[in-house]
């Protein structure tokens, strides 16, 4: 068969393209206990430390201090592994508020990231700012309508960073994978946010969320393949920026014990977030770490700080709880679908739930989720599979010519590495496909 020039061309770039696919893990300071050795772990370009918190950077700058020496991290990886800090994530948008505001701060807050990140030995930065223009932990105590400067000012505090840091660095974000809150991505602003960027990491998980109140898939093919395709045809993303997320961990919300729903998708839920805002205890998310598989061991030492947990190994004192999320407390939301080995525990233990559901999940095939609704337990749980992050490989990187994949994060699925080993798998296809 005979090739057009342009046909040449096309395929050329998608064969560089392909051949260069990223592939990026975020490794969280919380969970470092068990992380891939370097077989799990091969073929990871880039890795993102969380998290430095925002505010370090507005002048006059605070200290940061990994919670593990960049060369330790880099050691971990393949040799050229490219190692990047997360400033931010949920919860912590006042440093990148202040920094944002006007041309000085802007200024500052760029050279003091550019300083932070040379002396200490990344490759770049990733910008986590959970959401400029609204939609954040406090938008009851900071409603959108105070913060819409920020559509304008945060693509010119990613212009100013990558200023400062040269073009040697790596610039990159965390962007939202909910429309809702793409409230500063606008079709206006979108290609002055992409512009200075290495790459976008589209948090294509948490597409249900405490803020909603009918059940749904969290991270399904059709719900990602939606974000994506409102980044790249709306906002005008190029493809070969775009990195699609999977998360290794499982959610759960509880549903109206009133409710007819047989399946457990589409499903009327209870209040999951009050009028404040704050968590009503009524969902949660389960990591794929070992700990949440295993039985907790008969020494468990009693909580020097108030974590607890599975993944600490520390119980609560008498008469606390031990919440889904790993705190002690004795608020309803401590005590529902708390871990019952670590404290006193209203309910069943989150964790034999979680493994309940994950022995028993269902494929939704229309929409690309996995789920398992706990009729008796009123808990529907949504979570990706091995088997459809190889199909989002298939629908969704390839077919879209996307840049990569992102995942957080890499401690979170040490029960037996199957999510790490697919998008390895994924990745390196990818590039052997080329070479046919």
């Amino acid at each position: 068969m005979k090739l057009s020039l342009t046909s040449s061309l096309s395929l050329g770039l998608a064969t560089l393209q392909l051949a260069s696919a990223r592939y990026v893990m975020y490794v969280d300071q919380y969970h470092l206990t068990d992380l891939p050795n370097k077989t799990v772990a091969a073929g990871i370009d880039t890795v993102i430390m969380a998290f430095a918190n925002s505010s370090l950077f507005v002048s006059p700058a605070g200290n940061y201090t990994p919670f593990e020496p960049v060369s330790t991290m880099r050691s971990r990886f393949d040799n050229g592994t490219k190692i990047l800090i997360a400033l931010g994530g949920w919860a912590d948008t006042d440093g990148f508020s202040a920094g944002a505001a006007t041309e000085e701060s802007r200024t500052d807050y760029a050279k003091n990231v550019a300083n932070m990140i040379t002396s200490l030995g990344f490759d770049g930065v990733d910008i986590d700012w959970e959401y400029p223009g609204g939609n954040g932990a406090d938008y009851k105590q900071n409603p959108n309508s105070g913060k819409v400067d920020q559509i304008n000012t945060f693509p010119l505090l990613l212009a100013a960073i990558r200023s400062a840091i040269g073009p040697q660095k790596l610039l990159s974000i965390a962007a939202p994978g909910l429309q809702r809150d793409m409230i500063a991505y606008t079709a206006e602003k979108a290609p002055s946010i992409w512009e200075p960027l290495d790459f976008v990491n589209i948090m294509t998980y948490d597409l249900m969320n405490r803020r909603d109140n009918i059940t749904k898939h969290h991270t399904d093919i059709q719900g990602s393949l939606a974000a994506v395709e409102h980044y790249l045809d709306v906002l005008s993303l190029p493809a070969a920026k775009a990195n699609l997320g999977f998360a290794f961990y499982a959610k759960y919300f509880t549903t109206d014990s009133n409710s007819t729903c047989v399946t457990g998708l589409g499903c009327k839920t209870v209040l999951l977030e009050d009028a404040e805002g704050a968590d009503t205890g009524k969902s949660a998310a389960m990591t794929f770490e070992i700990a949440n598989y295993a039985t907790a061991p008969a020494n468990l030492t009693e909580s020097p700080d108030g974590s607890c947990g599975a993944a600490v190994g520390y119980y609560c004192t008498p008469g606390n709880c031990c919440s889904a999320y790993g705190y002690c407390g004795s608020t309803t939301g401590h005590c529902t679908n708390c871990q019952a080995d670590y404290g006193v525990c209203a309910t069943t233990s989150i964790t034999t739930l979680f493994q309940t559901a994950m022995k028993n999940g269902t494929t939704d095939e229309a929409a690309g989720g996995q789920y398992y609704y706990d009729k008796s337990n009123n808990l529907f749980w949504t979570w990706d599979t091995a088997d459809l992050i190889a199909k989002k490989f298939e629908q969704i990187v390839k077919a879209k010519g996307l840049g990569g994949v992102m995942a957080w994060s890499a401690g979170e699925d040490s029960h037996d590495w199957s999510h790490i080993l697919a998008l390895q798998a994924g990745v390196k296809a990818m590039s052997t496909a080329v070479k046919c």
